[in-house]
């Protein structure tokens, strides 16, 4: 065989040869899993919702928006016009006369009267001690409540001896809480009740009640069943004070030997918040 020959057959060998090994990379994506196309198909449908969701929120939203706006239009259009009826209500009126009205009467009366609340501290100098009373317009004679109630007789009058009948909370003047304490009969009253007909006696005490000095007329009768061991009643309100039902304590407690100072009377005052006497 010829040298040429030869030298042709091996050139067409190497090329050959050289196509085998050099071939050309693939540009394909490796073929997908199914847990990976599962993965996939699950991030975009989570992506779809968070969109749709946004979308409804923006919707609402404006709808939100477009209610009040709707709101505002119909306020402001009714304001204009009840502005317009005003505008023409004062044109029509502007020749009518103006008209100034007598101011009310003040009552004097009731400019010198006392205010005092729905219940007050009260002190009876004769005894020495301050007690806790109820205000209250509904009973006609006051009341105090008392124990060991004695009749006598003394320079030919009626006279009562008693003591103050008080439950342990009750606040007093320790000292004077077992006391006797005597006094003329005034006169008696008769108290009907559903046990029957109760005669009580009436007794005059000097009362203190803020800028108020007065005799005061007390019946005597056991009140350790009730909160407090004063009442007050209309015969001791009359021409001389007038009740705040709203409020309790307008004046300071009074003083007395033995007794504690009237800047300490706040704990026992909020202890008497509840108010349950009938």
């Amino acid at each position: 065989m010829r040298p040429g020959v030869l030298w042709l057959m091996a050139g067409l060998s190497l090329s050959i040869a050289g196509c085998a090994v050099t071939q050309p990379e693939s540009n394909d994506p490796p073929p997908l899993s199914e847990a990976s196309f599962n993965a996939r198909i699950l991030e975009l449908e989570s992506q779809l919702t968070q969109q749709c969701n946004a979308q409804s929120e923006f919707q609402s939203r404006q709808l939100d928006q477009q209610q009040v706006l709707t709101a505002d239009m119909r306020e402001v259009g009714s304001l204009l016009r009840y502005l317009r009826q005003d505008v023409q209500q004062l044109e029509a009126r502007d020749e009518d006369p103006i008209i100034i009205r007598e101011e009310c009467e003040v009552d004097d009366a009731l400019t010198t009267k006392t205010l005092v609340g729905r219940s007050e501290w009260v002190g009876f100098p004769g005894v020495g001690t301050y007690l806790q009373a109820r205000v209250d317009s509904g009973a006609n004679t006051s009341s105090l409540s008392a124990k060991d109630i004695t009749r006598f007789e003394r320079d030919g009058e009626d006279w009562v001896r008693f003591k103050l009948a008080l439950n342990e909370d009750d606040v007093v003047v320790e000292s004077q809480r077992d006391e006797w304490i005597e006094a003329p009969i005034e006169r008696r009253v008769r108290i009907l009740q559903a046990s029957g007909e109760e005669s009580r006696p009436v007794i005059s005490l000097l009362m203190t009640l803020g800028p108020i000095s007065e005799n005061v007329e007390f019946t005597l009768n056991d009140r350790t069943h009730l909160v407090y061991p004063v009442l007050l009643g209309r015969r001791f309100l009359m021409d001389i004070a007038l009740i705040d039902v709203a409020d309790t304590y307008l004046h300071d407690r009074p003083e007395f030997p033995g007794g504690e100072p009237a800047d300490q009377a706040a704990e026992d005052e909020a202890a008497d918040e509840d108010d349950n006497e009938e």
